[in-house]
């Protein structure tokens, strides 16, 4: 159910409506907007009897939500949500965001290198993976604690917000300590208890869709976050598995647009894992940007032959340069004409 609040409904009638909501055994999610606030109800198994709240002081109106999802809709929350890190790192509020970094930590001296060149690119989003989830047990499956000490130097060196990937709950633990943002990444998408877990964290959420996911079941995927209380999400698509071998998956462009019109949530675009060959990456990435994404996140490395994970999807220091140079071009083309 949602519950519409009047433009002029103050906070004592909002906070009234939330202590009508829970004193029934369900839970209020109040979300602000620029010209009136809306509240989400969750926790019930069936009808909700609208005359509970249609004639509470500031109520406009008690709407039955219908769709599988209730959180993550615009009709919830018709504005757009801003994801903000602090500093000006902000994704969803029209600036291009870029998360560029190695796909796992291998050392200081190659993360630092790696740092300075995204740092002078403008970025201000450092990705860089200290637990892997590998499909071989005997590939290299990250650093673990000692990566996420490497990622909080490179924060405090360079000022760029850290985005990490948790693959459990002890994970998440490790990753609030050291990191900014916490990346669920596709194998995890349904992975529930752990979807709970990070709907706990006071950081924003990095959730990439599945590799074989629907639309509907990656937002559901994301309702779970929200329906525990974190609202700060940020989608993630990353290429589908499909019968096509001349890319590693196949980078969903069409689920951008459809995304943002049906969520208030900002989506971005993974050009690496979504193409898997790095000569792809450029091209894929201006795609991204031009049919709406909010932002990027790509892999770098200063020798992707030698990198102990993803060095095929990798781009050299100069061809990252070059596609933020060309992604860039188009962003502004876009917000020119009001795209």
């Amino acid at each position: 159910m949602l519950i519409v609040m009047n433009a002029s409904a103050g906070k004592g009638e909002i906070d009234n409506v939330v202590r009508v909501v829970e004193s029934l055994g369900f839970r209020a999610h109040v979300m602000p907007g620029a010209n009136r606030t809306a509240i989400g109800i969750t926790g019930n198994q069936g009808a909700v009897d609208l005359s509970h709240f249609e004639n509470l002081p500031g109520v406009s109106e008690a709407i039955r939500v219908t769709k599988p999802y209730k959180l993550i809709t615009l009709d919830l929350r018709p504005e757009r949500t801003i994801v903000d890190l602090g500093d000006g790192a902000r994704i969803g509020d029209g600036s291009l965001a870029i998360i560029a970094g190695p796909c796992a930590i291998e050392n200081s001296k190659q993360a630092f290198a790696i740092a300075d060149v995204v740092q002078r690119s403008g970025a201000k989003f450092f990705r860089g993976g200290a637990f892997k989830p590998r499909t071989s047990p005997y590939a290299f499956s990250g650093l673990g604690e000692p990566g996420l000490k490497i990622l909080a130097e490179i924060r405090k060196e360079f000022g760029l917000k850290i985005v990490s990937e948790a693959l459990d709950e002890a994970n998440v633990d490790l990753v609030e300590k050291y990191a900014d943002m916490i990346q669920i990444g596709a194998r995890n998408m349904q992975n529930f208890t752990l979807l709970r877990r990070v709907g706990r964290s006071k950081l924003p959420v990095l959730l990439k869709r599945g590799m074989a996911a629907t639309l509907e079941e990656w937002l559901l995927a994301a309702e779970y976050v929200m329906a525990e209380g974190n609202y700060n999400i940020v989608l993630c698509e990353r290429g589908v598995r499909t019968f096509a071998q001349h890319t590693r998956n196949t980078l969903d462009l069409a689920a951008v647009p459809a995304v943002r019109k049906i969520s208030h949530l900002p989506v971005i675009v993974d050009a690496a894992h979504g193409t898997g060959r790095s000569y792809m990456v450029t091209p894929l990435a201006r795609a991204g940007i031009a049919v709406g994404a909010d932002g990027l996140m790509v892999e770098v490395h200063g020798r992707p032959d030698e990198a102990l994970s993803d060095g095929a999807q990798s781009l050299r220091f100069d061809e990252y340069e070059q596609m933020v140079r060309e992604v860039r071009q188009i962003h502004d083309v876009i917000s020119r004409n009001g795209a």
